[in-house]
């Protein structure tokens, strides 16, 4: 396996603005996202049209949250969010395989009150989220990111299905007309910061869980992403995103759009800021495979966790609920 220094292969970064624009071009674009996602389930897009003034408030009003003292921090804590999976974890209480990230931070989602129907019927992973009092600006600037990112969610799902020669509705119409928007803040403290935790990954290798991840990082760095057996790089591009296939879609596509094994680590001396993004389809979905696919890649064997997408049965929730129980353990009761 080659180093990061040693790799030639490089992500993908594709201008979207005919994609968001609705203008001409966007059958080019469509090409450029199919091939970055057979290729590298990786790309970072730019031309993408959020608002770089929403992205530093929400950068700075993270940065003031996570600087507080821990029992603060932990008046928002994930206890108090029960079902709906929502709050603040300190740092090394999120496990990815087993063995605790070296990360802090704050879980959100679609904002539902208590008298919504899947909130009253105790549906897991819906509910009110969470928001620091002492940081009033907190709640509308995450909500306000939020919404840009459902909207950027829905035009690439759109790019995404014409790269598949579908027409741009196809997502929408068999499983994100609804869809589950999860949004999470991690703050990586440097990878030296906690010896007592055993670990010097902020998260280590895995894959995410559903369609696609919109993720937005700060200067620091330290996102590594496995290409062709490859750890490579995948550093801050200003003003760009960078998008990842999910388990969902590698399933639907029948493995042709891969969903790609990624890791984190602090080297940078100094807190990390990420804000990944999750687009994925409705928690009631079941998620098959689109009729194009006539046959299967399944890379079962080169995950690290040996587990095929292509053999689960069941809906999207079921899929969700079971990957939630080993990431928070000590959850897992108010959740399932």
């Amino acid at each position: 396996m080659k180093s990061l220094q040693d790799s030639q292969l490089q992500i993908p970064i594709i201008d979207i603005s005919a994609l968001v624009g609705s203008t001409d071009g966007r059958d080019e674009i469509a090409v450029q996202i199919g091939q970055a996602c057979r290729e590298f389930g990786f790309f970072y897009i730019v031309g993408h049209g959020v608002d770089e003034h929403l992205q530093q408030q929400l950068e700075a009003v993270s940065s003031q949250f996570f600087a507080q003292d821990l029992g603060t921090k932990l008046e928002i804590n994930m206890a108090r969010g029960g079902r709906a999976w929502r709050g603040y974890f300190p740092v090394g209480n999120e496990l990815t395989s087993g063995k605790p990230d070296l990360k802090e931070g704050i879980y959100f989602g679609t904002q539902l009150e208590d008298d919504h129907p899947l909130v009253k019927s105790g549906t897991p992973m819906h509910g009110p989220n969470l928001f620091p009092a002492e940081l009033p600006q907190f709640r509308p600037i995450v909500l306000a990111y939020m919404a840009a990112m459902t909207q950027l969610g829905y035009t690439l799902l759109a790019g995404i299905a014409l790269s598949l020669g579908l027409e741009e509705s196809y997502f929408a119409k068999h499983c994100t007309s609804d869809p589950l928007t999860l949004f999470r803040i991690f703050n990586y403290p440097p990878n030296a910061s906690r010896p007592e935790l055993g670990s010097d990954w902020g998260v280590g290798e895995h894959t995410d869980y559903g369609l696609l991840t919109i993720l937005k990082q700060d200067e620091s760095g330290g996102l590594q992403v496995k290409i062709k057996s490859q750890w490579i790089a995948a550093p801050p591009i200003p003003n760009s995103f960078v998008c990842n296939i999910g388990d969902m879609l590698d399933r639907m596509t029948g493995g042709q759009y891969l969903s790609t094994p990624h890791r984190v680590q602090n080297t940078a001396g100094r807190d990390r800021l990420s804000f990944p993004f999750f687009f994925d389809p409705n928690f009631n979905a079941e998620v098959q495979p689109i009729k194009i696919v006539k046959e299967i890649n399944d890379n079962k064997s080169e995950r690290w966790d040996r587990a095929s997408v292509h053999e689960f049965r069941g809906t999207y929730g079921d899929y969700l609920l079971n990957k939630v129980s080993k990431v928070f353990p000590q959850l897992r009761q108010k959740v399932l």
